[in-house]
C-alpha cells in the first residue's frame, strides 16, 4: 500500500522510485504489533486497511476516528450493511459531490449500501491515525452517525436517534443554503 505523506523528490525522478518510497514508508508505519492486533480482531491486514480507508474518507478530525471505527465494527458484528458514503464517492464517476439516492443503487462490490461487509479493498490510502482507529475502535454501542455541518458528527445508538440527528443536519444545511442565497448577487 502507499502511505500518504508529504514527500520531496527531485524533478524527473523515476516513478518506480516514488512508488517504492511510498510503499516502504507504509511498511515502516505498520508494525508487527498492528498485525497481531488485526489477528486478535479476527481481521486480515487487507480488511484493516480497507476499514481504515473508509474511516479516512469519513473523518476530518482525529478525535472522531476511533468512534467512527466503532460504528463500523459494531455494524459488522451485527451483520448490518456499513452504508459508508465514502465507498459510494469511490464508485461514482463525477465525484466527490453530494450523493443522490440513485448513487446508492449502483451495482458495485464497493457499494456498502447494497452489500454487507467490507468492500473488496481500500478506497484510498489511509493514514496512520485511521489505521490505528481501525485496530483500536472506541467501545460504545453506536450504530449510526451523521455529519453536523461543522466537520464533526452526531453518533446514535439506534435508528430513531439517527433519524432525529439527520433531520437536524438537514435543517442546518437548508439554513446555510438560505443564507448563501441571500448573499449571492442577483442574476445568478
Amino acid at each position: 500500500y502507499l502511505f500518504p505523506d508529504t514527500y520531496t523528490f527531485a524533478e524527473g525522478i523515476d516513478p518506480y522510485l516514488v512508488l517504492t518510497r511510498m510503499v516502504n514508508e507504509f511498511n515502516n508505519n505498520v508494525s508487527k504489533s498492528m498485525e497481531v492486533q488485526a489477528q486478535d480482531l479476527g481481521m486480515s491486514m487487507l480488511e484493516v486497511i480497507t476499514l481504515a480507508s473508509i474511516i479516512e474518507g469519513e473523518a476530518i478530525y482525529d478525535s472522531e476516528r476511533s468512534i467512527i471505527s466503532s460504528v463500523y465494527h459494531n455494524r459488522l458484528k451485527k451483520g448490518m450493511k456499513l452504508q459508508a458514503d465514502p465507498t459510494i464517492q469511490y464508485i461514482i464517476d463525477d465525484g466527490p459531490r453530494r450523493l443522490l439516492n440513485d448513487d446508492l443503487k449502483i451495482k458495485s462490490n464497493y457499494n456498502t449500501y447494497l452489500y454487507p461487509g467490507l468492500p473488496p479493498g481500500p478506497i484510498n490510502n489511509p493514514g496512520k491515525e485511521s489505521i490505528i482507529a481501525a485496530l483500536y475502535p472506541s467501545v460504545n454501542e453506536y450504530l449510526y452517525f451523521v455529519a453536523r455541518g461543522d466537520g464533526y458528527h452526531t453518533f446514535s445508538k439506534n435508528e430513531k436517534e439517527h433519524i432525529k440527528a439527520k433531520k437536524k443536519f438537514q435543517e442546518v444545511r437548508r439554513r446555510v443554503q438560505r443564507q448563501k442565497n441571500k448573499i449571492e448577487p442577483e442574476g445568478k
